[in-house]
């Protein structure tokens, strides 16, 4: 029973990490290594899958192994990052505390992914 509920929780957080690849604010990467820690523990054939996959699996295991994230991946999440945060904050929330929040987001963000290493190629 407590592999299923891992491999779900695993597959719920891979779910949710490939959506904030298009939605900045939810964290892409710490939910992807999440889900890859449920799976390791549940399921080798999910966690390979997943490390093997052609999209994510070199983002988590550069992560993992402390390489960092490539150049094109920082300046692609940071691009999306501001051009969602920039017109969810001008163009939809009214309440100001709200704005301010999204920003602090925005920025505690930023300030992750420029301090992660960069891999050379």
């Amino acid at each position: 029973m407590q592999r299923w509920v891992l491999v779900a929780l695993g597959s719920v957080f891979v779910g949710i990490g490939v959506l904030g690849i298009f939605i900045p604010i939810l964290p892409t990467t710490p939910l992807l290594l999440l889900g890859a820690a449920c799976y390791a523990k549940s399921s080798q054939t999910f966690y390979d899958r997943l490390l093997h996959n052609r999209y994510l699996g070199e983002y988590i295991r550069n992560y993992r192994e402390g390489k960092g994230l490539p150049l094109r991946a920082k300046i692609m999440a940071l691009t999306l990052l501001w051009a969602t945060i920039g017109y969810a904050v001008i163009a939809v929330i009214d309440l100001l505390p709200i704005r301010a929040l999204l920003i602090l987001i925005a920025a505690a963000v930023t300030i992750h992914l420029c301090r992660l290493p960069t891999p050379r190629r």
